[in-house]
């Protein structure tokens, strides 16, 4: 119903107007992120404020919208308990650091071994988190100052504006795409609800806004290696999530508008924006995948979105408080429900009962890990439950013919990756006791892949040795070679004919 229609082009109005639509929806989700974390609004706010810059004009990936997220705040709430807010601004600079290393080492290039439902499952889990993030809208104080879910009226009233919100964005493009659908739900209804005089809640009331220039300083930390015990470990955490959650919103975007945003210059953009928002009294953050959908959505493409985003959401916190704390959160929830639905796969849960088993578990998997732990480690699960499945269904296609040549040898043929999982039926299907003296085992067609392979090859030679028999390897890659350390001595390798195999190269990245 909801399909989100991409266009590949940058547009400098498109990017201005999606770029004011974008600075609306910053507003609650960066308060309710530092609520999260434990801080003040305005922290949260000005993150969202640099972060969003910074990386808008350096970043790898144009019309990507970063800001204070709320994978990387649940990691902060229990140092900013224990220490204190400075020790959290600290933190926040030693995560770009460590994020700035990761760019200029090329570790950007990993993404790319994340496997599809790996991405599957981040995109449905994340776009859950989103949905849930939304419900405490739905709760109001009572008498005794606790939390409690609507009733009546207040209810019937918000799900009504909602609906609203969401079928103006729907169905407005249908007139005409000369102005983003969402930023003319948005004012539509906070429109309707300023003349009617309707009984809602607003975004001041969830927190004032107003706000001066974010100003300078160092975090106010003793300079110790007691300091940096405390907060490395946070640090490491953050960095890790923030690059991770940055680098799959920039493949998700890259497919949905055709183009290729450069991963390693994000890891930069991403670590420089952290380290200037810590001296900054900003609680730091990440790519923004609700932020961003909001934004290609709204057909923003270039630099100019993110960068007028940021910009807005400085000027209203400078400016215009009293008006944007005017603006019914209902409104804003509608906007990050059609986020929610552009978001979700539903493809996945048609191919479910079509792809392999492993695929559907995985994908499952992420999505539940996503919603009930972090986003960084259901990807890290994921990753190693792909790569176990990998690994088990190669393990059984190593195959090896036997064969006897001209000179009385006998001859080994190696098909398939030789690694920790196959090596087991490798050696199986040798007979050194049936073999004739000369044994040649031809690598022509197999890939030496780790250390384990090593191992086996070199367990291999020594029960060839130990019934006096010389075992000779052709075609053997480079790398092996190299590491053969233990079987030199046993065998005789074929270097003329022996292939190179190159790393994935940083080129691209």
């Amino acid at each position: 119903m909801f399909e989100l229609h991409a266009s590949k082009v940058s547009n400098l109005k498109n990017d201005v107007l999606s770029g004011l639509t974008v600075a609306l929806a910053l507003v609650p989700e960066a308060v309710a992120f530092a609520f999260v974390a434990g801080v003040e609004p305005l922290v949260g706010l000005y993150a969202a404020f640099m972060v969003g810059l910074i990386t808008a004009i350096f970043g790898g990936r144009p019309g990507m919208i970063s800001g204070a997220t709320g994978a990387m705040a649940v990691v902060m709430v229990s140092l900013v308990a224990i220490h204190g807010v400075e020790y959290l601004f600290a933190t926040v600079v030693l995560t770009g650091i460590i994020q700035i290393m990761a760019g200029v080492f090329k570790l950007g290039k990993f993404i790319r071994l994340v496997p599809h439902p790996v991405m599957l499952g981040f995109v449905n889990g994340l776009a859950i988190v989103i949905f849930l993030a939304q419900l405490g809208q739905f709760k109001v104080t009572n008498a005794a100052g606790e939390l409690e879910w609507m009733q009546g009226t207040p209810l019937w009233t918000m799900a009504g504006l909602i609906i609203l919100t969401m079928a103006i964005i729907h169905y407005f493009p249908k007139l005409t795409k000369a102005v983003p659908s969402t930023l003319v739900a948005i004012v539509a209804v906070s429109l309707l609800v300023f003349a009617v005089g309707l009984d809602t809640k607003l975004v001041g009331d969830v927190a004032s806004i107003a706000g001066g220039l974010p100003t300078f300083s160092i975090p106010q930390v003793p300079f110790s290696f007691e300091t940096f015990k405390i907060i490395l470990p946070f640090s490491l955490v953050l960095a890790a999530i923030g690059l991770i959650e940055s680098l799959l919103t920039l493949t998700l975007i890259d497919e949905l508008t055709g183009t290729r945003g450069r991963s390693n210059k994000e890891c930069i953009a991403q670590g420089a924006a952290n380290t200037v928002t810590g001296f900054f009294g900003g609680m730091g953050g990440c790519a923004m995948i609700g932020q961003s959908m909001i934004n290609v959505n709204s057909g923003g493409r270039g630099r100019a979105s993110g960068i007028t985003a940021a910009i807005a959401l400085l000027g209203f916190i400078l400016f215009a408080s009293g008006l944007i704390e005017e603006i019914p959160l209902a409104a804003l929830v509608g906007v990050m429900f059609i986020v929610v639905i552009g978001t979700f796969e539903w493809s996945s849960l048609r191919i479910l009962g079509k792809v392999p088993k492993a695929d559907a578990f995985v994908i499952i998997l992420v999505s539940g890990v996503t919603v009930y732990s972090d986003l960084a480690i259901a990807v890290i699960v994921g990753v190693i439950v792909s790569a176990l499945v990998f690994a088990w269904e190669h393990a059984k296609h190593i195959l090896v013919h036997r064969s006897i040549n001209e000179n009385g040898s006998t001859v080994y043929e190696v098909n398939g990756p030789i690694f920790f999982g196959s090596i087991a039926n490798f050696l199986e299907q040798f007979t050194p006791e049936e073999d004739s003296d000369d044994v040649i085992v031809e690598f022509k067609n197999a890939r030496v892949v780790d250390h384990s392979a090593i191992e086996a090859i070199d367990t291999l030679a020594e029960r060839y040795l130990s019934r006096n028999k010389t075992m000779h390897l052709k075609h053997l890659n480079k790398e092996c070679k190299e590491l053969l350390h233990k079987a030199d001595k046993l065998v005789e390798l074929n270097v003329i004919e022996d292939p190179d195999y190159h790393i994935v190269s940083d080129e691209l990245a």
